[in-house]
């Protein structure tokens, strides 16, 4: 696994969800708020998102896609943001045919979008996925992020018509996506400090050794080694831009790892000691007690009762 799988995977769970909405006329959406990430892409005409909290206005075209990563509550709306308009808003989830409202405006005024969300385990985020601004907008340009214009288009044709396979099809595309756009947006070369992270090659080849097998006996001289340079200058590389020593990540991560293991598989407690790298289940037990504030088996139980 490389830093960015990982650090979605960390987060991800459930089954992805997403509608196709077609409007016309004068009209606006509302959702809100979501423990989760939201994500719009317009595959006809033009709109608005209007964040909530004083955000400035999104204009969408076509082939736009946009991800609100922290589930920010937002308006959907034929024009920018004012008073009547917000006032207006029609909740999302009151038409679940995944229609809006519109009035009989001519066909040239249709907006047709996809819709969705994904849901994600908050309790230990990577800060990766902390970065991410609230809004991440990623504008249709020629050329532009081949990928992503891919995945639109498969999963556009996946909703519009019931096909064999599609209870399968749907969500790996809606994964696929999430991927892409997060992708694109380190691309943009706004993705903050851990854009400069997998940029440099010290700090990017310890992180990939240590995502590959977290479980090896990791030193910082094995580290340095595997990284092609010194102690000191991993030590100094790799702290300067992650924001801690590397078997302090280590450490972090393999406590992270091991609580999406317990939340995601029914490994045994032995098992997951022994792929995070602890010797034995009483050595792994108190060590993530102590980062979590609980027991293995308590965390597995409240991420099953929250699933």
């Amino acid at each position: 696994m490389d830093v960015v799988s990982d650090a979605i995977a960390a987060v991800r769970i459930g089954q992805p969800s997403s509608n196709r909405v077609r409007v016309n006329g004068s009209w606006c959406a509302r959702f809100a708020p979501y423990d989760g990430a939201g994500f719009h892409v317009v595959l006809e005409g033009s709109c608005w998102l209007l964040p909530d909290g004083g955000g400035a206005p999104v204009s969408l075209g076509a082939g736009d896609a946009v991800l609100l990563p922290h589930g920010t509550g937002h308006v959907i709306a034929d024009s920018p943001a004012d008073a009547a308009t917000v006032a207006r808003a029609v909740p999302f989830e009151l038409r679940p045919d995944g229609m809006l409202p519109g009035s009989a405006a001519a066909v040239s005024g249709r907006v047709e979008m996809l819709c969705g969300k994904y849901r994600l385990d908050r309790s230990r985020v990577h800060p990766l996925m902390l970065e991410l601004p609230k809004v991440v907008h990623l504008p249709n340009r020629v050329g532009s992020y081949p990928e992503l214009r891919a995945a639109i288009t498969l999963l556009g044709g996946e909703l519009s018509e019931q096909r064999p396979g599609a209870c399968i099809a749907v969500p790996s595309l809606l994964d696929l996506l999430l991927v892409y756009m997060i992708r694109s947006w380190m691309a943009e070369g706004s993705g903050g400090a851990w854009s400069a992270v997998l940029g440099d090659p010290v700090a990017a080849a310890a992180l990939r050794a240590l995502h590959s097998d977290p479980a090896a006996p990791w030193t910082n001289d094995r580290l340095a080694a595997a990284a092609g340079v010194s102690r000191p200058t991993l030590a100094r590389r790799f702290t300067a831009l992650v924001g801690r020593p590397p078997m302090a990540y280590l450490t972090w991560w393999r406590l992270t790892y091991a609580a999406t293991l317990l939340r995601d598989t029914p490994d045994p407690l032995a098992a997951i000691a022994r792929r995070v790298g602890y010797g034995t289940p009483y050595a792994f037990s108190h060590a993530f007690s102590r980062e979590f504030g609980t027991t293995p088996g308590r965390y597995r139980a409240g991420a099953a009762e929250a699933s």
